[in-house]
């Protein structure tokens, strides 16, 4: 996430040369780097529109809520950082998927950021349907993964795509927030390789 201070003693970009994609971005990019310095709670849209450069009201005429701009931000930076594999097999596919995801162990800040996000899902009502939609676009990465092997026939046609995906989700999420085992990249191929012996029927 970009942490890169905006030039306090600018005036709010308003319009002019900027283009609207230009302020979109630069909203996204803001919103990621506050969630990562001082935690959803203490966001505000205020605090976004000040770093970020542009009026408030520019933030809410995309944006009608802090919980649906924490989202989109988090779904922008995740989708930049880690893009959808394209391997040539489910195996390897898998495997740098559940590899990117486990890097966020390694990271405190990022760590903190993310279980902060969980939390909030869980006391703000609000904060419940946009989180899940963030949760939805990752589950659907690993769904085309799945759903393109199926076409390869790498694994049965007849695969239950909810709970194997939740197979590799469980434990990423268990010892995220538990934090009784680390998540350690380098143990992402044999973890993967584990569940494909058990879709497979194999050992």
């Amino acid at each position: 996430m970009s942490t890169t201070p905006q030039n306090p003693n600018q005036p709010p970009r308003t319009g002019g040369r900027l283009r609207n994609e230009d302020a979109h971005h630069s909203v996204l990019e803001a919103t990621a780097a506050l969630l990562v310095e001082n935690g959803y709670g203490a966001l505000t849209i205020e605090g976004v529109a000040k770093r970020a450069n542009v009026a408030k009201s520019t933030v809410y005429r995309w944006w009608k809520s802090k919980p649906a701009l924490v989202m989109d931000a988090y779904t922008h930076e995740t989708a930049a950082r880690a893009p959808e594999p394209d391997t040539g097999t489910l195996a390897g596919d898998l495997t740098a998927f559940v590899t990117d995801l486990y890097r966020i162990g390694n990271n405190p800040i990022r760590t903190k950021a993310l279980t902060g996000l969980m939390a909030e899902a869980q006391l703000d009502p609000t904060f419940t349907d946009p989180f899940r939609a963030w949760a939805a676009t990752r589950r659907e990465i690993l769904h085309t993964l799945l759903t393109r092997a199926v076409t390869r026939e790498e694994i049965p046609a007849d695969i239950d795509l909810e709970h194997t995906t939740d197979l590799f989700f469980g434990p990423f999420w268990y010892r995220l927030l538990i934090a009784h085992a680390p998540l350690d990249p380098t143990d992402a191929e044999a973890h993967v390789t584990r569940v494909l012996n058990g879709i497979r029927g194999t050992t």
